[in-house]
């Protein structure tokens, strides 16, 4: 604690003195007066009574001192935990929700969006199942093993993804490796019983989808594993799985208890004949070391049971049966397994029944293949009523595209529990706990980015509310509980061991002053125009007033920590001033990442995407207060202020440059360069020469960063800011179509801009410095459709523009998923090809959106 410093004042000579108690006089009396005085206490003083008195108020003193200093450090560590105290107010979700008991229909579900297939329930710690499979070697034991289980881009399967999926009942997911594919495909029962019902799901194997016509079947040895794990981070007493074998090695079934479930039992069944069985009984400390557990345990066995040189029986690789952690009983197994080694094809049933159901019959076999028809045809119907493509003339080529996108949204839904590492500037960087929570959320890729991250998600639900509310009330219900008292939410949700896992150290602590773009605005606005729409939609009615008073702080976070020194200007936090290696300090808080702003970071910068944010953000939370009868004046003044565009073009609209932009202390004049390495003589060059680091050539100077055209130059247009009359919607319609436009949609920076495709570090790639994103397509497109419909001079150019950008967009993204087998993160601005991860089918799945004119 910084001491107080005590007040000074000038003097006539101008100097300063320290003020006292006594007098500044010179005069003889007064000072021998003051010596008196001084005496005489000090005589008092010494009296017996005196010395009780001092020595009381000395205890006094130090009492006042302790607490004083008591209060101030507990003081400074209610600040410190502030970030991670959650909003004591009605929950979103109330507890039990997700339930069983309560929700049945969406209790079991395909909720593991890393793994290529997997199921689990929406219970904190619940059980898993998933599959993994592996190709055989057949005469050698030297050849590379690789087991397929997590999503991953380094397995190189020619494509995969789910082919249907309607989010509750059923789904269909394909996977072509190098010479077959795996269809699995899962159906629930979720009514039967009291535990959430029964479930199958069914692998099947084949060589056909990958051979050409004409082509002789390769015959492939491989196997497929089964297994069913209990999370160790939370089991509790009781919870408990045991194996049912057949003969030595076959794992038939495996039982278990959890409290959620009660008694269960997992069925294994193959249909194909000459296969061989092999499995695992065994103990794993987390759910993210499944894979390495399987790996490690596999051993070399002769086919047929005999060794061989060579000959047809070759060898293959097998699990060992039980094989606990040294002294550790059996009895504490957590993780079984089951192998299935096969000459391609091949057919396995995966049954779940819950042993309280009493149900008339197992869905497995006709039972099975009947109730999978019917979720099928079920899923086109619907598929057709809510986004009619061929309507729009799409042939059933380009529907089938959609479907699969639709559904690989749907199936990219996951459900996460966990606590988030999270710190604030009070706790100094120190790693905090945040609450444990659930999270039901979207993913942006299941390969790469397998968890949820807030300014995705508010993407994400423009497509999947459209497709079912329910699922977005949901999700956004279980975001908006991760509210703490300040407002803040992680940006980005890194719950459980397979979540960490994934993630880099150095992103995995969130910080409270980083924020995100409040994209939930987006389709809480759907919501709040459907319920204006519609009095008589209570359900919509009711969601909006339990999320209103969490919903307040969340806004009121953006308004007290993200807001410029001027009225009406923001800023995003988070910029790292002092990094050496970057070429321009990357605004992750932005999601824009590495998107050029004001070279030298500072206080004074005004950020226009931002502030269109609060403008769109300002606008629903009035017409969500006015819906609930309840005061909307500071809402709808900030809205007004926000959306004035005289005022908005004081701020960032540049008369050079005929363009808004943001403003900030900035030059052009740096670059990348690698340091000079000064030797000794006879001193060799080091092996790793020292990596580039920035240098300023030229000063900076406050400006508007006009120079460069991109998207953060569209904002007041992307999110309908701009008038219909302002003669500078024309302008930035005009630029867009200049300096933005490709054949295959708008790219996020124009070519002459001076960070156009520049890493931004000697090792990290353009990211946001060219290619072409769909989520800012996608607000392009939709702004585009709303301006051709609004009255205006311009209405026409907007029209021209709307109708060849989507057309692009979706031909160009249909093209790339028929030729690699994926929907990406981005696109090349000058091929059209797909770029980063794959498959990305979070916002670049609002494609369909974009398809059907929904917006």
């Amino acid at each position: 604690m910084a001491k107080k410093k005590v007040p000074r004042e000038k003097n006539h000579s101008g100097g300063t003195t320290r003020r006292t108690s006594e007098s500044s006089s010179n005069n003889h009396a007064d000072s021998k007066r003051q010596i008196r005085i001084k005496l005489n206490e000090k005589r008092k003083r010494q009296e017996p009574g005196s010395k009780v008195l001092v020595f009381a108020v000395g205890i006094a003193s130090i009492t006042v001192v302790l607490v004083g200093v008591g209060v101030y450090f507990l003081y400074q560590a209610l600040q410190r935990d502030l970030v991670r105290a959650p909003l004591r107010i009605q929950k979103m979700v109330e507890p039990n929700a997700t339930l069983a008991s309560v929700d049945p229909a969406r209790f079991w579900g395909s909720y593991r969006p890393g793994v290529y297939f997997g199921m689990k329930t929406r219970s904190p710690y619940s059980p898993v199942m998933g599959m993994m499979w592996m190709n055989q070697f057949q005469t050698s034991p030297d050849r590379p093993l690789s087991i397929r289980h997590w999503c991953s881009q380094s397995d190189g399967l020619a494509r995969y993804g789910w082919l249907a999926h309607d989010g509750f009942n059923f789904g269909i997911h394909e996977a072509v490796d190098s010479h077959y594919s795996i269809v699995s495909d899962f159906v629930k029962r979720p009514n039967v019983g009291k535990h959430g019902g029964d479930w199958t799901a069914r692998i099947k194997v084949s060589h056909e989808a990958s051979r050409k016509p004409g082509d002789p079947a390769p015959s492939v040895r491989m196997s497929v594993l089964v297994y069913m794990a209990l999370d160790p981070e939370g089991r509790v007493s009781g919870e408990k799985l045991s194996p049912s074998l057949t003969g030595k090695d076959r794992l038939k079934r495996i039982r278990g208890y959890s409290p959620h479930l009660g008694n269960f039992h997992l069925s294994i069944d193959s249909t194909t004949d000459s296969v061989t069985y092999n499995h695992l009984i065994t103990y794993a400390s987390s759910l993210d070391q499944l894979h390495d557990i399987v790996q490690r345990a596999l051993q070399t066995r002769p086919l047929g049971g005999k060794a061989s040189r060579g000959g047809e029986e070759g060898f293959y690789l097998a699990l060992p049966g039980v094989k606990m952690p040294s002294g550790m009983p059996q009895t504490a197994a957590n993780f079984l397994v089951s192998q299935i080694t096969f000459t391609t094809p091949l057919e396995v049933e995966i049954r779940y029944e819950s042993e309280d159901s009493g149900r008339a019959e197992s869905l497995t076999g006709a039972a099975y293949e009947q109730e999978l028809v019917r979720h099928v045809n079920e899923f086109n119907k619907r598929f057709n009523d809510k986004f009619s493509l061929s309507k729009k003339d799409y042939n059933d080529d380009y529907i089938k595209f959609a479907k699969a996108t639709l559904s690989n949204m749907l199936g990219g839904i996951g459900y996460f529990y966990g606590q988030s590492l999270v710190t604030s500037v009070e706790a100094e960087g120190e790693k905090l706990s945040y609450w444990a929570a659930p999270l039901y959320t979207g993913v942006p890729s299941r390969s790469f980015f397998p968890r949820g991250f807030l300014w995705d998600e508010g993407f994400h639900n423009l497509l999947i509310g459209t497709w079912d509310r329910r699922l977005t009330l949901d999700i956004v219900g279980h975001w908006f509980d991760l509210v703490n008292v300040e407002g803040w939410v992680p940006r980005e949700q890194i719950l459980g061991a397979e979540a960490r896992a994934r993630v880099p150290e150095e992103f995995i602590l969130q910080h409270s002053k980083n924020a995100n773009p409040p994209t939930f605005f987006l389709p809480l606005k759907k919501i709040v125009d459907d319920v204006r729409a519609d009095p008589k939609d209570k359900e919509g009615l009711e969601f909006l007033r339990k999320l209103f008073p969490r919903l307040k702080y969340w806004y009121s976070y953006y308004e007290n920590t993200q807001s410029g020194k001027l009225n009406s200007t923001y800023r995003w936090r988070g910029r790292n001033a002092t990094n050496i290696y970057e070429l321009n300090p990357k605004t992750l808080t932005s999601g824009l990442d590495d998107y050029p702003r004001a070279s030298h970071p500072t206080d004074d910068e005004r950020h226009v995407d931002l502030r269109c944010w609060m403008a769109l953000s300002s606008g629903v939370m009035a017409d969500l207060a006015e819906i609930l009868n309840v005061s909307s004046h500071s809402y709808a003044a900030t809205h007004a202020a926000l959306m004035d565009n005289e005022r908005l073009n004081k701020l960032h609209w540049s008369e050079r440059t005929r363009r808004y932009a943001d403003f900030g202390l900035h030059t052009d004049a740096v670059r990348l360069e690698r340091p000079e390495v000064r030797l000794a003589p006879g001193q060799r060059p080091p092996s790793n020469p020292p990596q580039k680091i920035r240098v300023v050539r030229g000063e900076p100077s406050p400006q508007l960063i006009d120079n460069s055209y991109g998207y953060v130059n569209l904002f007041p247009l992307l999110l309908r800011v701009l008038d219909p009359d302002s003669p500078h919607l024309e302008q930035t319609i005009q630029d867009m179509r200049v300096l933005l436009w490709t054949r295959f949609g708008l790219r996020s920076l124009e070519k002459k801009a001076p960070m156009y495709g520049k890493h931004n570090t000697e090792h990290d790639p353009a990211y946001w410095r060219g290619a072409i994103w769909i989520n800012m397509n996608y607000l392009a497109v939709s702004a585009l459709k709303h301006y051709s419909t609004e009255a205006g001079p311009y209405k026409d150019l907007a029209a021209a523009a709307y109708k060849e950008l989507r057309q692009n967009l979706v031909r160009n993204i249909y093209d790339q998923y028929v030729t690699t087998g994926y929907v990406w993160e981005q696109y090349d601005d000058e091929s059209g090809r797909g770029k980063g991860s794959h498959p990305f089918t979070g916002w670049s799945a609002l494609v369909v959106s974009i398809m059907a004119e929904q917006y």
